[in-house]
C-alpha cells in the first residue's frame, strides 16, 4: 500500500504470509541502484515501523497478537532516524538479532473474555462499537493505561483510529493498514 498521491510519503510492505509489515518514509531502496538527488547525495528511505503479528500455530480463533517496532525518541521528543543501508540493518532484522538500541517496543493490549458477549472485549471508551478481528489498541508493557493508538470497527465499512506521542499519522495510518491483510497463518 502507498499512502500518497504525487509523491510518496510513505509504503507499507508484508511478508509472504502477511505476518510482518516494515513502513517507510520517502527516500531511496537501498537494494535498488542508487541515484543521487539535485545535491550530489542519495538518501536511502527511512524506516518509521515495523509490524509483527505472531503465529497462531494451533489454529486457535482468539485474538491476534501484534508487536509494534517504532524508532525511539531522542531528549527533545525527536523521532531516532533509522534509514537502513542492507536488510540486515532493518527494524526487524535488528530486532530478532536482540539489537534493540533506539527500538521502541509496543504491543497491543491483550482483551479480556466476556462471558455475557461471548466474545473478547476491550474498552474503547465508546469510541468502537462494533466487534472485529481488526479492533486493537497498542501499549507500551511499562504503563499499560496509556493507550499509544486504537483503531477498530464503527459500522460495516467503517472504522476509527487515534493515536498520540510517540506515533506520528503516517506510522499510526501504517499500522492501521497492516491489519487489513490477510494473515494466513494467524487466523
Amino acid at each position: 500500500a502507498v499512502v500518497s498521491t504525487q509523491s510518496t510519503g510513505g509504503k507499507v510492505r508484508s511478508n509472504l504470509v502477511g505476518t510482518k509489515f516494515t513502513i517507510y518514509g520517502s527516500g531511496l531502496n537501498p537494494i535498488k541502484p542508487p541515484k543521487a538527488g539535485p545535491d550530489g547525495l542519495v538518501t536511502y528511505r527511512e524506516e518509521l515501523a515495523a509490524v509483527v503479528y505472531s503465529t497462531n500455530v494451533l489454529g486457535f480463533k482468539g485474538p491476534r497478537k501484534m508487536t509494534v517496532l517504532i524508532p525511539g525518541m531522542t531528549g527533545d521528543h525527536e523521532r531516532i532516524e533509522i534509514r537502513p543501508e542492507s536488510e540486515h540493518q532493518s527494524i526487524l532484522e535488528r530486532h530478532k538479532r536482540g539489537e534493540v538500541a533506539n527500538i521502541l517496543e509496543l504491543h497491543n493490549k491483550t482483551p479480556v473474555w466476556n462471558d455475557e458477549t461471548q466474545s473478547y472485549v476491550l474498552n474503547f471508551h465508546g469510541r468502537v462499537t462494533q466487534a472485529s478481528v481488526k479492533n486493537f489498541q497498542i501499549i507500551h508493557d511499562n504503563d499499560p493505561e496509556y493507550i499509544v493508538m486504537q483503531f477498530g470497527r464503527v459500522s460495516d465499512e467503517v472504522f476509527t483510529m487515534d493515536f498520540r506521542y510517540p506515533l506520528c499519522a503516517l506510522q499510526a495510518f501504517a499500522i492501521a493498514l497492516s491489519s487489513f491483510d490477510g494473515k494466513i497463518a494467524c487466523e
